[in-house]
């Protein structure tokens, strides 16, 4: 792995997306060769590019959470798509109901319904969002360490639902989506290179081990406010996930819904294969940090066990 360093890199100071605080902050930490940018750095025990940690600085220091709020938590490609579809769904059945040709999820990508904190929101250092327009309870999705979510996050009841997948199936997924992703600053990792990063930890948001780590712990801490998924399990025996799932979330199926067979409407509704045939994530994309992304590029192969 190439040698932890920390000389200034010169690129940040003509970043108009960084705050003066961040750059200053930059010039101190250790950084290693990046993914998709010339350089990610080791910020509070966790690899981040630069532009993320603009994102997480503004983010920490004015969300203010409600004891209402879930989120949808993930290591990149452990089933974020997937989870927020369903988290969406179950939550909103009252309002849209799964047999509807109108659902929103036939209409638009899950990011776009479960908006990350970090791509979506606080992607300007200098504009905090507006969440006036917000219905309740509010539905986010976060990519960001437990340990690294903001304080009013931590000293509030809202709801956290987190995804841990195996990490050689996350490590493919990841490095097939970066590679087709608008061309990088910085040429493709090769995959023997991508590979030795990600096992030592030098990927956006890794150590994958900590990541996972920081919230399995709270989630025995914490039971009632953070639930623990893996992806391997919620695949073999989705209805009986998506009833833990909507009993943590406090909204519960009744016995009338599962004689309705409103529990399998949602998975189909929400599976790998029906999102995939949309038209909406066929066509559309996704804007993020700055980048645009073809919505298609979520829906790979969503198999256990990936391979190049």
């Amino acid at each position: 792995m190439s040698r932890t360093i920390f000389d200034r890199d010169e690129s940040i100071e003509e970043d108009n997306q960084l705050s003066q605080e961040v750059k200053e902050m930059l010039i101190s930490l250790p950084r290693q060769k990046g993914w998709n940018t010339p350089y990610t750095y080791l910020f509070h025990g966790f690899w981040f590019n630069p532009k993320e940690i603009q994102v997480l600085r503004t983010f920490q220091n004015h969300f203010q959470a409600k004891d209402s709020d879930v989120f949808v938590a993930t290591v990149p490609k452990s089933g974020t798509t997937w989870l927020k579809a369903l988290t969406f769904a179950i939550m909103n059945r009252q309002h849209h109901f799964i047999s509807s040709k109108n659902h929103p999820l036939l209409s638009f990508n899950p990011h776009d319904l479960v908006p990350f904190v970090e791509s979506n929101l606080y992607d300007q250092h200098d504009k905090i969002p507006d969440f006036s327009n917000f219905h309740e309870p509010r539905l986010f999705g976060t990519h960001i360490p437990f340990d690294l979510l903001s304080n009013s996050i931590k000293d509030s009841n809202c709801k956290i639902v987190y995804i841990c997948r195996n990490p050689f199936d996350t490590f493919i997924s990841s490095w097939n989506f970066i590679n087709k992703v608008e061309p990088p600053p910085t040429p493709p990792l090769n995959l023997e290179e991508a590979f030795e990063m990600y096992c030592n930890g030098s990927f956006g948001r890794g150590p994958f081990w900590k990541h996972m780590l920081s919230y399995w712990n709270e989630s025995k801490e914490r039971p009632k406010n953070v639930l623990f998924l893996k992806y391997e399990d919620m695949k073999e025996d989705a209805k009986f996930y998506l009833k833990k799932l909507a009993e943590f979330l406090e909204c519960p199926f009744t016995l009338e819904e599962e004689n309705e067979g409103v529990i399998e409407n949602i998975i189909k509704l929400c599976s790998f294969e029906k999102m995939k045939e949309l038209e909406i994530n066929k066509i559309g994309t996704f804007q993020g940090f700055g980048m645009k992304v073809d919505n298609k590029l979520y829906f790979r192969k969503g198999e256990i066990g990936g391979s190049e």
